[in-house]
């Protein structure tokens, strides 16, 4: 028999990792649904993280999407790189003059043509980084471990500028971006609801395995508005991120943002009303009174046997309580 005091700990440990559970939250992203079109991906995702964050501690954030949605280039992306090749043909005419240099933030030169600059960027550094990249490819055991450790602070520096000065050959870096802001992402087939059936059934697996206590979803698809209606059922918290005004997954969930809302910050202000209000209603349901017959019977009765063995009755003669047991 385990001892009064291993009990307790158990009981306190599972308080404990039960508390932590519901606190947690896991944020899932359909990016065929709702891409990051308005602001920068890496922005996107870290304000997104920032407003989970807000409503527990973020236990992971995965995005899905098919090939194409990594491939596409939004309007406003694809009107930024039109204006960008206009002022090239400017410069390059000597109509235009930028009033500040372009700077390499590879090795600080500064440039007044953006052509020039592109240009040096790609025949000096990225040629270095290719051949950084072939030495390690090269190099095995301690070697290699000790060539990465020398050259990491170059490659970072020049993964950094890299973003900023060339243009991703496929999409406009959205996989990369996601990636770099600690979201993991998902590819499906390229096929109709891959996507959706890929996120209702991550999130059930997640349900069945009590990972979390509050799930937060991306999209304004009403398809997962019967795995938040079966979260509910199961105790979960819900919040949904939408553009949808009073769509169909904002009034199953118990929190619902705009895409707008996170972006600015606001629902990282308005997320500790939202907890309040779930403790609130956590509190009220532990004190909530519940009528239980078998344990009313049992105090009535205990009640009764103890007015019958200590009172007398009204003629003053003491009154027996006789009790027959049956033997078997």
């Amino acid at each position: 028999m385990p001892s009064k005091n291993l009990l307790l700990c158990t009981r306190t440990l599972a308080s404990i990792a039960n508390s932590t559970t519901s606190s947690s939250i896991a944020i899932f992203w359909d990016l065929d649904n709702k891409p990051p079109n308005s602001i920068p991906p890496y922005d996107a995702a870290v304000r997104l993280k920032l407003a989970a964050a807000s409503f527990g501690t973020l236990k992971f954030a995965v995005a899905y999407a098919n090939a194409h949605a990594f491939r596409h280039v939004p309007a406003p992306i694809r009107a930024q790189r039109q204006d960008r090749r206009t002022l090239d043909r400017l410069e390059n005419a000597g109509v235009y003059t930028p009033s500040e240099p372009y700077v390499c933030r590879v090795c600080g030169r500064n440039f007044y043509n953006h052509t020039k600059f592109i240009n040096h960027f790609k025949q000096l550094h990225e040629r270095e980084q290719g051949k950084r990249l072939r030495r390690l490819e090269s190099a095995k055991g301690s070697k290699r471990v000790m060539l990465a450790a020398k050259l990491s602070m170059k490659m970072e520096k020049y993964r950094r500028a890299e973003r900023d000065v060339l243009v991703p050959k496929i999409g406009y870096g959205l996989a990369d971006e996601l990636r770099r802001a600690g979201v993991l992402v998902r590819t499906v087939d390229d096929r109709p609801e891959a996507a959706d059936r890929a996120i209702r059934e991550h999130m059930v697996d997640t349900m069945d395995r009590r990972r979390v206590g509050c799930l937060m979803l991306v999209s304004d698809d009403a398809g997962f508005a019967g795995v938040l209606r079966e979260a509910r059922m199961r105790c979960l918290k819900t919040v949904v991120v939408g553009d949808e005004g009073d769509g169909v997954l904002k009034r199953c969930a118990d929190a619902a943002f705009s895409w707008k809302e996170v972006s600015s910050g606001k629902a990282r202000k308005e997320a500790s009303s939202v907890v309040e209000k779930w403790r609130d209603r956590e509190l009220l349901k532990r004190l909530e009174w519940r009528y239980r017959p078998e344990e009313t019977e049992e105090v009535e009765c205990g009640d009764l046997e103890e007015g019958l063995s200590d009172g007398d009755d009204e003629d003053g003669g003491d009154i027996g309580l006789h009790c027959q047991v049956e033997t078997p």
